[in-house]
């Protein structure tokens, strides 16, 4: 449910606006070098308030070692990491309790858990939870060494340009979703398994935990629905088995075959717009008019890119460790 991973298995917990978020991580190796600072910068690129149309709450995010972590290196212990929520505002949600809120978790959440879901922005299915995920990443990225993971905005409400999409969604006073595009170089040859623990397979599911995401396409995607099978073919052309295109996105076979692993995801609108809406008031059973309150992205894929990087890599990382292990046993 909330945990992830064969060999680096990583489970997530807490809730938006309750003490804290965080993360417990077993397989970690030994020996990595770990501190405050490792987190700073992939910790900032995450924040809401820094970028443009993005959410004026703010956390100081800083990473509190409570496991794994002795005179700045992994112990090879179970490393849990928290990041403490200072910084919220839980009666903006209380007003709004009756009303489930469109495509938020609230109306399925209330059914699921029989109203004890804590609902405060959220609660564990907000977005808020992506620190975690990012804090995964930069210990996955040590386990990666040479391996290159780079997530860019390409797209933001249908235009190529950020501030034209951000400009579009301030005219419309609504949220706009956008396309991000992720590509890793320097993977060896082998990392995957045929059927259902492919590369695609394990980064689809990794990806889909990161809420908003909406859909993904690996190399020429969709448009290769659209091509003859020798166009789409990608000839090899050298030993080590660089191709002459990608158009599979660096993976054959659900295993990866050395090239450049490419794919995009959508990610949709925030939720959580000025707009007004209506919804179900299940207090009393009548379709009501209501705006969104409280402090939300006006386009949340402004900040997908580092947890986007994150979650590709907390799944080459558990990849790779397996594949050593596979390796160990033949030797």
């Amino acid at each position: 449910m909330n945990t992830f991973g064969s060999i680096f298995r990583v489970q997530i917990f807490g809730e938006s606006h309750g003490e804290s978020v965080g993360v417990c991580i077993d397989g970690v190796p030994a020996g990595l070098p770990l501190t405050v600072s490792d987190f700073l910068e992939d910790i900032e690129r995450r924040k809401g308030g820094v970028l443009k149309g993005t959410t004026p709450r703010q956390e100081s995010d800083l990473p509190i070692f409570k496991s794994g972590v002795f005179n700045d290196y992994t112990t090879g212990a179970p490393l849990t990491i928290l990041f403490e929520n200072n910084n919220t505002r839980s009666t903006d949600y209380a007003k709004q309790r009756a009303i489930p809120r469109p495509g938020h978790a609230d109306f399925v959440a209330h059914q699921k858990y029989g109203g004890f879901e804590d609902y405060r922005g959220g609660g564990h299915f907000s977005g808020r939870l992506t620190v975690a995920l990012v804090a995964v990443g930069v210990i996955a990225k040590k386990i990666l060494k040479n391996i290159s993971i780079e997530a860019v905005i390409s797209e933001v409400g249908g235009l190529p340009s950020i501030e034209a999409g951000l400009e579009k969604a301030i005219a419309a006073k609504d949220s706009v979703g956008g396309i991000v595009e992720c590509t890793v170089n320097g993977l060896p040859i082998g990392l995957g398994e045929p059927f259902f623990d492919s590369v695609e397979s394990l980064l689809a599911h990794a990806v889909f935990a990161i809420p908003a995401i909406r859909g993904i396409e690996f190399g020429t995607g969709f448009a290769a629905a659209k091509m003859f099978g020798s166009e789409h073919n990608d000839a090899i052309i050298a030993a080590d088995g660089t191709t002459k295109t990608n158009h599979a996105g660096g993976v054959a076979g659900g295993i990866s075959n050395h090239n450049p692993l490419v794919f995009r995801v959508a990610v949709k609108p925030t939720s959580s717009t000025p707009k007004e809406q209506i919804s179900l008031n299940w207090e009393s059973n009548e379709i009501e008019s209501f705006s969104v309150k409280g402090r939300h992205d006006l386009c949340i894929a402004l900040r997908v890119p580092v947890v986007l990087e994150a979650v590709t890599a907390m799944v080459l990382a558990d990849l790779m460790l397996l594949n050593q292990n596979i390796q160990r046993v033949w030797q």
